[in-house]
């Protein structure tokens, strides 16, 4: 499975969120400065995650994003599906009976796709905002993109 720049920036953009938006609202201008990444983008990937229940927008002077839930309470995996879609890294056939799948009675590489993706999802959907954030704070005390080649 590789992620695209969605994934990467987005889960960045949002820790950077989770970060600094416990004081007040925090603008897409402010992320995309400090995590560099381009506002036209970012705005794309913040909408891709309200529209799926992470953050929400506050209006007005001051406004900016929130998170839509406790940051405990939202996993890599919410962002990453928010963000790339499905996590698969193969679709299998055979564990969709509206697609079927000819050789799914006698498939044995179909138990090896699905080990593949119960343990992606399980790792996902174990790591939590709040983690990062704490993660985040001790390596970056500054919160700035550090390594250029975070970028890439």
């Amino acid at each position: 499975m590789k992620l695209s720049t969605k994934g990467r920036y987005g889960l960045r953009a949002i820790i950077d969120l989770a970060r600094y938006a416990e004081a007040e609202p925090v603008s897409i201008s402010s992320i995309a400065a400090r995590q560099e990444i381009s506002e036209r983008y970012l705005e794309q990937l913040v909408g891709l995650m309200k529209k799926a229940g992470l953050v929400k927008s506050i209006r007005g002077a001051g406004g900016g994003y929130v998170l839509a839930r406790d940051m405990k309470d939202i996993s890599v995996g919410d962002v990453l599906r928010a963000l790339e879609g499905s996590l698969e890294p193969v679709k299998c056939a055979a564990f969709y009976a509206e697609d079927g799948c000819m050789a799914s009675d006698g498939c044995v590489t179909k138990y090896v796709w699905q080990k593949i993706n119960d343990n992606i999802n399980r790792t996902v959907d174990e790591i939590k905002l709040d983690e990062l954030v704490l993660e985040s704070r001790r390596v970056n005390p500054q919160g700035e993109c550090a390594n250029p080649q975070c970028n890439k």
